[in-house]
């Protein structure tokens, strides 16, 4: 019996490579650059990118696509809903990781750790001579949190034993969690002197977080983004940094990366990360083995694990 053929387009883990090999005929192409008798021997896609209609359409006997990471916004899956064939993504497995790193740069952010370090490797701390105290503190601090799903609520409950009070922001309450809701972004903003984004990619977050919000966020503010640029304004953010609508700011995301506007990394008042927030070994592979897993689910059993919302088969 012929095995079965898997398509990878683009850049992919390591291991999610490895291990597909072991058990499928994988092929390393773009969807659109296959030949008719090549296309149509594919059943399964893991991808790490964007995955577009067009490429869907070019792939006429692909079943499952199975997207590396917890955001699917760069695979179609609306329109691979229409045709039957299933998306699954990576959810949960990262959920700790992100939430860690969303701690750690605002404190990085409100404590400037790492404006200090890069002071004492400069030489600068000698006698008499001490860094500057840090403006901002976390201590009695009003934590909004833009996104309430499996990682804000992550994050949220990171922040309790920080001894803040905190609030949210959803598109619905959450009857499960006792924190103060707000119905309207701008609601929080004006409420809160510290918000976190963790918000998906979808038309209704499109820079959301603009001048506006910015301002009732107010100059003793702090902004951290762990979710996604596209929820963010950066040229707002940067001038509202630079003038001192907000205090400071801590960004793990961009909206257009791996580009990062001068306009931010000129500011001593922002801390910028790499999109790493789920980047240590142990959670991209426990991500790469869920990519294979939900094709071995759906081929063997015809069970994904982690089927997304807008898939045909739910469960």
């Amino acid at each position: 019996m012929s095995r079965i053929t898997v398509l990878v387009p683009g850049k992919m883990h390591e291991r999610v490579l490895a291990r597909l090999k072991e058990r499928y005929e994988v092929i390393e192409a773009d969807a659109t650059t296959l030949d008719a008798d090549t296309a149509k021997r594919v059943r399964g896609v893991a991808v790490s990118g964007t995955l577009t209609a067009a490429d869907i359409d070019a792939l006429p006997n692909v079943e499952l696509i199975s997207s590396f990471g917890v955001g699917y916004d760069n695979v179609d899956a609306r329109h691979a809903a229409t045709k039957g064939v299933i998306v699954t993504n990576t959810p949960d497995v990262l959920n700790d990781e992100v939430a860690d790193t969303a701690i750690g740069l605002l404190l990085n952010t409100i404590r400037e750790f790492p404006r200090a370090e890069s002071w004492l490797r400069a030489g600068n701390w000698k006698p008499g001579k001490s860094y500057p105290l840090s403006r901002f503190s976390l201590k009695g601090r009003h934590v909004g949190i833009y996104g309430l799903g499996r990682i804000g609520q992550e994050i949220a409950r990171r922040l309790e034993p920080f001894k803040v009070k905190i609030s949210y922001h959803t598109r619905t309450r959450n009857a499960d969690v006792s924190y103060d809701y707000y119905p309207t972004l701008k609601d929080l903003a004006e409420a809160v002197d510290t918000m976190i984004a963790i918000v998906p990619r979808t038309p209704q977050t499109h820079k959301t977080i603009n001048a506006e919000i910015l301002s009732a966020l107010g100059p003793e503010g702090v902004f951290v983004n762990v979710g996604r640029g596209w929820t963010v304004d950066e040229e707002a953010l940067a001038a509202a940094l630079k003038s001192g609508a907000i205090g400071a700011a801590g960004l793990d995301v961009f909206y257009d990366e791996p580009h990062v506007p001068a306009a931010l990394l000129d500011l001593p008042n922002a801390v910028l990360l790499p999109h790493l927030a789920s980047g240590s070994v142990p959670t991209r592979n426990a991500m790469a083995d869920l990519v294979v897993d939900n094709l071995v689910g759906w081929f063997d059993a015809r069970k994904p694990l982690t089927p997304v919302a807008e898939t045909p088969l739910k469960g």
